[in-house]
């Protein structure tokens, strides 16, 4: 079985996942956000707690908020570590965009490997698909589990709304198609897990999110 523990960290509120296999308890820990000892110590006692066992480390897309943790995770775990290709800019000029935000910053070492549509790892009984979906960052990705019918939606799409654009690199039409083609055409009880704010359906937003009405 696979499990979903979600954190909220940081001034930002930006939800950290962990999803592991309840059998191996391999997991991959998405966005870490942890900015602080309390919030590192939170999510190093699931792990603890569990037995859990962390292979990767995945950015869903190279925002401060979403990389905050990407240095205390590195060092505590044997995990891989893969940022989108797209989004090195950003991650490389992250103790930038901290300062823009008067946040302090520990700079995290360069990822092992670079996400691509082509790539799909496997944990215990479970493989992730990689969604590109550029729109809120130029190198965005979800992060797909089609067995589990669960996707991780960064800040592509959220509940009742969608990410920003006004960011470096955003472009609203980019993102409306990344969320029409590749995240509304999975199927309508895929659970989806946004970068902010709680749990959805690709049904519910496709029904009742007021920004994928057929006006836009």
């Amino acid at each position: 079985m696979l499990t979903v523990s979600k954190f909220v960290f940081n001034p930002f509120q930006v939800n950290t996942y962990i999803v592991w296999d309840s059998v191996s308890k391999e997991a991959v820990i998405v966005d870490p956000g942890c900015s602080n000892h309390s919030e590192e110590n939170e999510l190093s006692h699931l792990v603890v707690e569990h037995d859990i066992k962390p292979k990767y480390m995945i950015l869903t897309h190279s925002h401060i908020d979403h990389l905050l943790g990407c240095k205390f995770v590195k060092e505590s775990f044997p995990v891989e570590f893969y940022v989108p290709e797209k989004d090195i800019p950003l991650f490389k000029n992250a103790d930038k965009q901290a300062a823009a935000f008067g946040l302090t910053f520990n700079r995290p070492p360069m990822p092992n490997k670079y996400l691509s549509e082509n790539l799909e790892i496997d944990f215990g009984n479970h493989k992730i698909q990689f969604l590109f979906t550029p729109g809120h960052s130029p190198g965005e990705y979800c992060l797909y589990f089609a067995k589990d019918k669960i996707c991780i939606t960064g800040d592509v799409l959220f509940k009742g709304s969608i990410g920003r654009t006004d960011l470096w690199g955003g472009n609203f039409e980019v993102l409306m198609k990344s969320i029409k083609d590749k995240i509304l055409t999975l199927p309508n009880d895929t659970l989806l897990y946004p970068g902010h704010g709680d749990s959805t359906t690709v049904r519910d937003e496709r029904e009742t999110n007021p920004f994928l009405s057929e006006g836009n």
